[in-house]
Order: C-alpha cells, then sequence, then structure tokens
C-alpha cells in the first residue's frame, strides 16, 4: 500500500495540470484492471480525464463510491517534498487529500476479490479530476452515476478519532464589480465616482450578513480596484465567499447580496454581481442516519467507535445527496492538515482500518440490499 501511495503522492496533479492528473488516472487504470474490473476513461479537454470503475459482472450497482485525483499543489511540489514516512504517518503534497484514498479503495476492492465476496459487483467507483476548482466537468457525470443509486460513500479523508462526515456546507463563489468614474484626485476631484468607496460601503454590509451561529459564513476574501493613488477609482471588484447550512438559508442570503448590489451609497456607480452557490449542503435525512448506522455497526465488528461529524469543507459528497442519495463522506483514511504545505499527513494505521471498514461496509449494504429483496 505504501508503495502505491508513494508513487501517487511523487506524481504532481494539480487540478489544472492535466497530464498530471491523467497520469494518475494512467495509474490507477492498470491497478484496477490489473484486478479483472473494467474501467471507462471519460475524456476531458481542459481537465484531467474521469474514470468510471466497475465489475464487468455489475449490472445495477447500488453503492457510489466517489474519489478524486486532483489537487492544490503547484507543478514541481512533489519534486520538492516528496512521500516522507516519520513515525506513524506519511507526509506529502496529496496524501490525505486524498491520495491515501485512492489507495484504500484500490485495497478494498482486492479484498473483495480475493474472498470471493458478491459485493464486488454491487459498487460503481468515480474518480473525477476537478473536485478541488469545484467539480464544474465532472459533477453532470456524479449526476449520471448517482442515478439509481442507494447509497454513496465519498472517501474523503477520515477525521481523527475515528470520524466520518455526515454533513457539509453548502458552498458559493461570487464576484461583485462596481464601475465609477475616473477624474484627478487633486485637480477635480468631485467630477469622480469612487468605485472603491462604493464597494467598500458594501463590503461592510456583506461583512455583516455573517451569522456564524446558525452556520451561515459571509467572507469578503478578495478585493480589487484603482488605477493610481491620485485617480478616482474608475473600477473595483470583490470575491465573496459563502457558506450555508441548509437550502432556505442558501436562498436567503443570494437574496441579501444581490439586494446590497443594488443599494448604491455612491451616486453615478454600477454594481454587477455573477456568482451562485455552487455545492449545494449536504444535509443530513433520516435516511443518511440509518446509513450512519449502518457504517457504526460495521466499525464496532472490526474494532472501531465510528461517530458522525459536520463540516463546513466541501465536496462531491454535496452532489449526491442533493439527488436525495443517502451519502456518508470521510470514509477515507484518517489524517490532518489537507492543503497545507508542510504538515499534511495520513496516519499509516488508518490505511489498513479504513480498508477494511470501507469492504465491509459495501458487504453489510449489500446484504441489506439481498435481505430487502
Amino acid at each position: 500500500m505504501l508503495a502505491l501511495l508513494e508513487k501517487l503522492v511523487n506524481t504532481n496533479s494539480n487540478s489544472y495540470d492535466k497530464q498530471g492528473v491523467d497520469k494518475i488516472g494512467t495509474i490507477l487504470q492498470q491497478e484496477f484492471e490489473s484486478l479483472g474490473m473494467s474501467v471507462t476513461v471519460h475524456h476531458e479537454k481542459e481537465y484531467g480525464n474521469h474514470l468510471s470503475i466497475a465489475s464487468p459482472q455489475a449490472k445495477k450497482p447500488d453503492i457510489l463510491i466517489i474519489a478524486h485525483m486532483d489537487t492544490v499543489f503547484p507543478d514541481g511540489e512533489a519534486e520538492s517534498r516528496p512521500l516522507e514516512i516519520i513515525g506513524d504517518n506519511v507526509y506529502g503534497p496529496g496524501v490525505n487529500d486524498e491520495k491515501a484514498s485512492h489507495v484504500q479503495l484500490l485495497y478494498a476492492m482486492k479484498a473483495l476479490k480475493e474472498t470471493n465476496s458478491p459485493a464486488l459487483h454491487n459498487v460503481q467507483i468515480l474518480f473525477n479530476s476537478d473536485e478541488e476548482v469545484g467539480s464544474p466537468s465532472s459533477k453532470p457525470l456524479i449526476k449520471e452515476a448517482a442515478e439509481g443509486k442507494k447509497y454513496s460513500l465519498v472517501v474523503e479523508c477520515g477525521r481523527p478519532n475515528e470520524g466520518v462526515v455526515t454533513s457539509r456546507k453548502g458552498v458559493g463563489r461570487f464576484t461583485m464589480h462596481v464601475s465609477g468614474k475616473s477624474a484627478h484626485a487633486g485637480v477635480e476631484p468631485e467630477i469622480g465616482r469612487s468605485a472603491i468607496e462604493e464597494i467598500a460601503h458594501k463590503i461592510i454590509k456583506l461583512q455583516q450578513l455573517n451569522d456564524h451561529k446558525n452556520g451561515l459564513s459571509v467572507n469578503v476574501g478578495l478585493i480589487n480596484g484603482g488605477t493610481s493613488a491620485n485617480t478616482v477609482s474608475p473600477e473595483a471588484e470583490a470575491v465573496i465567499d459563502v457558506r450555508v447550512q441548509n437550502k432556505e438559508q442558501a436562498g436567503e442570503v443570494v437574496k441579501d447580496i444581490y439586494e446590497i448590489a443594488e443599494e448604491d451609497t455612491v451616486h453615478g456607480t454600477d454594481t454587477k454581481v455573477e456568482g451562485k452557490i455552487a455545492r449545494p449542503p449536504m444535509e443530513e435525512t433520516a435516511a443518511s442516519r440509518e446509513l450512519l448506522k449502518e457504517v457504526k455497526e460495521t466499525g464496532k465488528y472490526i474494532g472501531l467507535d465510528i461517530h458522525g461529524e459536520a463540516t463546513g469543507g466541501a465536496s462531491d459528497a454535496s452532489f449526491t445527496a442533493a439527488e436525495g442519495i443517502p451519502t456518508i463522506d470521510g470514509m477515507g483514511p484518517v489524517g490532518e492538515f489537507s492543503h497545507s504545505e508542510t504538515d499534511e499527513y495520513t496516519s499509516i494505521d488508518s490505511l489498513t482500518e479504513r480498508t477494511i471498514l470501507l469492504a465491509k461496509t459495501i458487504e453489510r449494504l449489500s446484504q441489506q440490499d439481498k435481505e430487502d429483496d
């Protein structure tokens, strides 16, 4: 497992590095095909290709498993900071988010095959290439794969103390652009209309939308504007990150953002907004709580005390949850500090623990389906 993990971590695969992501895809394709599984390559021009994997005997599998091959790290990071084992942990770019999960998935399928488990034929695996940038090319493929599925297991990293993810916030990205009128700041400032002044008023209003107690966060993370210090700024722009707890909250905050855009403080300026809630919230449901019970019971069988957690981060689990498929995320190996340039790690022990958990969960759900039928 560690040998394959080293090969994957030491291959650059930034979301915009199609060649690098496709190298990861080729490695995985070869590994899964060596098990006798069928791999369909979904070719992309801009992003890396996506992979859909299933047993040749799979007819209408009930379980969808999603993993992503891309990372946030720039080209050359793998060479400057290759995989390293320190104590009980393994470090490297993308090891936790989520190349350890690639290894876990492969070995879970190996376990099912080597024990002649019919559950091997009840699974469809989807590896996508653009999760870190919002899954723009793979979202339709995820929605298509979710059709007819009874369960979705997403192998983002597991949480310390044996946690999995049961809910995630929805994520939106908005760009607010203000147009004003330039003028010389010393000679005739009165004829100017400052776009920076206008957007400053709007930024304050946007930040006041925050309601952290109820799970709403609105963050103006980037601003840009002006042409020179002695010119009344004709243009200004703000980029806004939004995280929401539920669909109702999403609708309200989008309405509020557009209302702020329409309210002019500096007369003569014009404001336009672009953006949307790109990832819906992954909300707990009665069905997802039942799925968590199955995962917890599986954990008990192998000596793990699994519990569910909420997180503000985004993943493709939101898309399957939005389709009404009971979804559990964070099923991957356990680690912390994803996206960190120095601290990202995966627990070596969790590689085997979470592989067994995944394989046994697939078996348990498949047996449940058989009993229901």
